[in-house]
């Protein structure tokens, strides 16, 4: 691991396009990354394709132009293109995450490229993520997230329960690292999808509740040495797993985390975890704690 200075992020900023205000964003997300509950180690080194993601909140994702609505986890916006673009190579060039050296990922995934959105507030019946976290409205943070890739769910439904099933029984697959070992796994909800459970009353507490309940997973499903590995990395938190043991997807309901994003439509996005790694926020220093200036000298110095 290398030192992440100011200077060396700037330098990685102005390889991947960003512009001179992009900085404070990824002096904040080095910071969480650099977390302890991060323990970005190990995603460094894992075979898993974990991507580092990118979620940003507050009035620095609206003043950048940071797509929190449709496609706003593919093209078309400048800043998420190079914000996430830009974490990727400073944990390359700076933590040395070279591939086939350091990082040591089966396949990888396209998020190893770039992986940035922020929350749509506008369009979200609920706190948004960075209000949940203890932050105020009118502050700007962005999270990590060690993600494993995106799962699309084509949902139609039009009442909670049903929606709550289909996001339930896709999160509930027996490969997942999740169960083995407890993770945190995270879920984007269309706006379409939100105002449904909204409208039905549930709070976004209710909706991790029910899903942490209806995504549990016969142990039985878990076949071999997987099943082993469950049995010993689950042991001090569920006891002793037998074959009709009913094992949560994660510690407690609050472990799974939702934001709401994207554009109209009935798609939802579930995303996995490495379950070694728990996402970390931080607040984005602005104004008088960073001055502008600095950093137009340091971009124009790299």
């Amino acid at each position: 691991f290398g030192a992440a200075t100011a200077e060396y992020i700037a330098i990685n900023a102005v390889m991947a396009g960003c512009y001179p205000e992009y900085l404070p964003v990824l002096i904040a997300a080095a910071e969480a990354a650099a977390t302890p509950e991060f323990h970005l180690q190990a995603l460094q080194v894992t075979t898993n394709p974990a991507a580092v993601w990118l979620v940003i909140n507050g009035p620095i994702a609206r003043r950048l132009g940071v797509n929190s609505g449709g496609n706003c986890l593919g093209p078309g916006a400048w800043a998420n293109a190079t914000l996430g673009r830009a974490l990727r190579l400073i944990l390359q060039n700076i933590g040395r995450a070279l591939p086939r050296e350091m990082d040591r990922a089966t396949q990888g995934q396209p998020g190893k490229y770039t992986f940035c959105c922020a929350e749509n507030e506008a369009e979200n019946p609920w706190e948004p993520l960075h209000v949940e976290r203890g932050f105020a409205p009118d502050r700007s943070t962005v999270t990590v997230v060690g993600a494993l890739g995106t799962w699309n769910m084509n949902i139609t439904a039009k009442d909670a329960a049903d929606v709550l099933s289909m996001i339930a029984d896709t999160m509930a697959f027996p490969a997942s690292s999740d169960y083995v070992y407890g993770g945190a796994p995270w879920l984007v909800l269309s706006p379409q999808h939100a105002h449904v459970l909204h409208r039905e009353g549930l709070s976004k507490a209710e909706v991790k509740r029910r899903l942490w309940e209806q995504s549990k997973l016969l142990a039985s499903r878990v076949p071999g040495n997987d099943f082993g590995r469950m049995q010993t990395g689950r042991r001090a938190e569920l006891g002793e797993i037998g074959p009709d043991t009913l094992v949560p997807i994660s510690a407690r309901p609050e472990h799974i985390s939702i934001i709401v994003a994207g554009g109209s439509g009935t798609h939802s996005v579930y995303v996995p975890v490495s379950a070694h790694t728990r996402s970390a926020t931080r607040e984005v220093m602005l104004s008088e704690q960073m001055n502008r200036d600095r950093y137009h000298e340091a971009f124009i110095a790299k």
